[in-house]
């Protein structure tokens, strides 16, 4: 079982340069990370590579990070920007690359299926990611406790110092939100 630390005492002696202070950091956050990653994207390599190119950031530019009262969501916010600027750049990439091979007669049909479902996949992920941040933040913080952290309404209760029946609410609100702005996303296109 994983010992709880000061996560803001450890933050600011990471920032101060403390590198046990960082491995501990890296060994408190980086599972928690990956399992709400897998919430943004299955891609297992890409997920890793953010993760690393995250902790070797976080450590190059230690002393010119700020305060936080929570590392927990910071690294959250940092890990989704980061995929999803690299879903953002694979999405343009396959686009790129399904044109070049819809354009191409002598292309094999099975190819050419993958390339559009890979397309669709990333557009989907890109919409919800979007939708997501159309959310109030407490709607996002509960679909992220709820989804991504696998927390219980009676966990989330408590973490978010609301009751239960508001987790409900919020959690409802939020998904027939996001509902509604994907049906209309669509029709829009």
């Amino acid at each position: 079982m994983k010992q709880s630390i000061n996560e803001v005492e450890v933050w600011d002696q990471f920032r101060s340069g403390n590198h046990q202070a960082f491995t501990c950091l890296y060994q408190h956050f980086v599972q928690p990370l990956y399992s709400y990653s897998m919430g943004v994207t299955s891609d297992k390599e890409l997920i890793k590579d953010c993760l690393h190119d995250l902790f070797v950031e976080l450590w190059r530019n230690h002393a010119s990070l700020g305060p936080t009262t929570s590392v927990k969501f910071y690294l959250m916010a940092s890990i989704k920007r980061k995929l999803v600027r690299h879903l953002d750049g694979q999405f343009k990439n396959a686009q790129h690359h399904a044109n070049y091979y819809l354009e191409s007669a002598d292309r094999d049909n099975s190819q050419e299926y993958r390339m559009i479902r890979m397309e669709d996949e990333l557009a989907t992920n890109k919409q919800l990611s979007q939708c997501l941040l159309k959310l109030s933040k407490r709607q996002r913080e509960a679909i992220s406790l709820k989804f991504y952290h696998n927390m219980d309404t009676d966990q989330i209760s408590q973490s978010m110092k609301i009751n239960p029946q508001s987790v409900y609410n919020l959690i409802f609100g939020a998904l027939r939100q996001m509902k509604e702005l994907m049906v209309y996303e669509n029709v829009a296109f």
